[in-house]
């Protein structure tokens, strides 16, 4: 009580601002009864949300529902700025660890030159070392349809050529007029 009462609106305001990921913070509080720790970790017991609000005017900070599921909610009282802050580096530190892994794609002819073959394969190496997935597709034409033993031997020697550097997730298989099959790289510990 005994508070400025404009102080404690432009407060609220400049909150309202910043709550656009619909936390729950102090006039947007609506459960009837809350259980309210303080800044220090103490629990001060189930208040009524008015007296919560008081208690956060104590301590000149904002009362934050941290568990609304929980019965009684849980309220925390902190500095709201801060929490927001800190929420926003744990979500972008663990946006930066996620390791997200591509499928790049290569396409193989059943009757491809030697040279050709070593450069996909140096390729494919590449991207596999590089964590990425690598789908292997060889279209079938015309008559190759009739011979695809001889597509299957180069499918086998490129993957055989790889298999240093990958895994073969997928094993090579018909698709309409396309053998595919899909590699991975070796995990590195």
């Amino acid at each position: 009580m005994g508070a400025n009462p404009l102080f404690l609106c432009r407060r609220f305001r400049n909150i309202a601002k910043q709550n656009k990921n619909d936390d729950l913070v102090n006039e947007s509080i609506r459960f009837k009864e809350v259980l309210v720790i303080d800044p220090d970790g103490n629990s001060l017991g189930i208040l009524l949300r008015k007296e919560a609000l008081e208690a956060a005017e104590r301590f000149d900070l904002d009362l934050v529902c941290v568990a609304p599921q929980a019965v009684p909610p849980v309220c925390k009282i902190l500095d709201y700025g801060r929490y927001r802050f800190e929420q926003q580096k744990k979500a972008k530190e663990a946006k930066r660890n996620q390791k997200v892994t591509e499928v790049k794609a290569i396409r193989l002819s059943p009757v491809i030159d030697i040279g050709d073959f070593n450069t996909k394969v140096k390729q494919a190496k590449k991207w596999l070392e590089d964590g990425n997935k690598v789908k292997v597709d060889m279209r079938f034409r015309g008559r190759m349809m009739t011979r695809q033993d001889v597509g299957k031997k180069v499918m086998e020697n490129f993957i055989a050529e790889l298999s240093e550097v990958s895994t073969l997730d997928k094993d090579p298989k018909m698709e309409g007029n396309t053998l595919s099959c899909t590699l991975s790289a070796l995990k590195t510990k």
